[in-house]
């Protein structure tokens, strides 16, 4: 049996001509750019050697992480000089025009380390920029491109081009929340390991139906998909909405979530003693069924807003209406009757109220669904009503 053939997914930008590949080579000469920038930045080098990722400062290939200098116009005065149009760099998601004077160009990113985003043909179209932690300015922790003719942030998953081979070994699909979570399950893994996790993240924004589908046709969805999200409400509103993208999308294998302490996140883990092993460790073996995450996040935010919810049976029965519905969204009866004790065993309740609420739900989603096939029109000449 042959080696693998790469993986390359139809690429979610389309555009040909003289005016894409400009916009294109605008990106690429940009990351050249912000790549030279980083050799000489003391700063944005130390904070992510302290992130565990100082090989991706002395090693340019396969991610050319760089950083965008402060000035506000020095990468759109390099590229000017290097032959490209302002119509070009506004175009590419590099530069915009000034407010007060729409002649005048001012860069996207300043002061950030920049992450390259690519279409899986392996073409920088875009970038991830991450502000200094250091800095005094309050902006946001990541800033994504613009919406381009190049680049859609829904439709693309940072770290598939850089990936190839892994994809192609059918590695497991792990869904992480940003670029240094990428890189972080990336270097705890061998580049000659047999099998492994490779983690993905959607470029700046909630995961969408068209990253779920890529996700889905990944090679290695068969062996199931993971999800790793920060100990946080955010990172929990995250698992609950991959959830509810990723069932419907039919995935030939399982759903999970490999939970981290409050506060941390895969990169955090990472430059932990022996962080690396924790972290396949974590992505591995800890890992549990998503559904079961699910329930606990809904119970927890009911708990939250009703702080006394549990104390009474009114309370708890209440709950378990509210819980129920999810064992109908279980892969098989199995995973429901388990998902059934951990309702019996988080609200108190007895197993014959979560069956009764069961057969309740059922009965409230029933008639909607079958009335059009079982009611049919009264034959010709039958009796009416007595």
């Amino acid at each position: 049996m042959g080696a693998p053939r790469p993986h390359h997914p139809t690429s979610p930008v389309r555009g040909s001509g003289p005016e894409f590949a400009r916009l294109v080579a605008a990106v690429e000469a940009a990351v050249t750019y912000y790549r030279a920038q980083l050799e000489q930045a003391d700063g944005p080098r130390a904070y992510l050697a302290h992130r565990g990722l100082g090989v991706v400062v002395h090693r340019e290939w396969p991610w050319r992480v760089g950083y965008a200098p402060p000035n506000r116009s020095s990468l759109t005065g390099h590229l000017l000089a290097a032959g490209f149009t302002a119509d070009e760099l506004v175009g590419a998601g590099l530069s915009r025009r000034t407010r007060w004077d729409p002649s005048r160009l001012i860069d996207v990113f300043r002061d950030r380390i920049m992450f390259p985003v690519r279409d899986p043909a392996g073409q920088a179209v875009a970038f991830l920029g991450r502000c200094r932690p250091d800095s005094a300015a309050r902006v946001p922790k990541y800033l994504n491109s613009p919406r381009t003719a190049i680049y859609d942030k829904g439709k693309l998953l940072f770290g598939i081009a850089e990936q190839q081979e892994r994809l192609a070994a059918r590695w497991t699909p792990v869904l992480v929340e940003g670029p240094a979570d990428v890189l972080a399950v990336w270097l705890s893994y061998s580049r000659s390991g047999p099998s492994g996790a490779v983690a993905v993240a959607p470029c700046g924004t909630t995961l969408t139906d068209a990253q779920a589908a890529t996700l889905r046709d990944l090679p290695g969805a068969r062996r199931g998909i993971v999800a790793a999200f920060d100990a946080d409400p955010a990172g929990r509103g995250a698992v609950d909405r991959a959830w509810h993208l990723l069932r419907q999308q039919h995935l030939p294998g399982p759903l999970s979530v490999a939970e981290f302490a409050a506060g941390a996140d895969p990169a955090d883990l990472l430059r932990r003693p022996n962080g690396r092993a924790h972290l396949r460790t974590a992505l591995r073996r800890r890992a549990r069924p998503m559904l079961d995450a699910v329930l606990d996040h809904r119970l927890t935010r009911l708990v939250e807003r009703h702080p006394r919810l549990l104390e009474d049976i009114d309370g708890r029965c209440a709950a378990v209406r509210i819980l129920v519905p999810l064992l109908f969204q279980a892969a098989s009866p199995d995973d429901a009757i388990r998902l059934a004790r951990r309702i019996v065993a988080m609200t108190g309740v007895g197993v014959d109220t979560v069956l009764i609420a069961a057969i309740a739900h059922l009965e409230d989603a029933l008639p909607d669904a079958v009335l059009p096939v079982t009611v049919a029109a009264p034959r010709p000449g039958a009796a009416g009503g007595r």
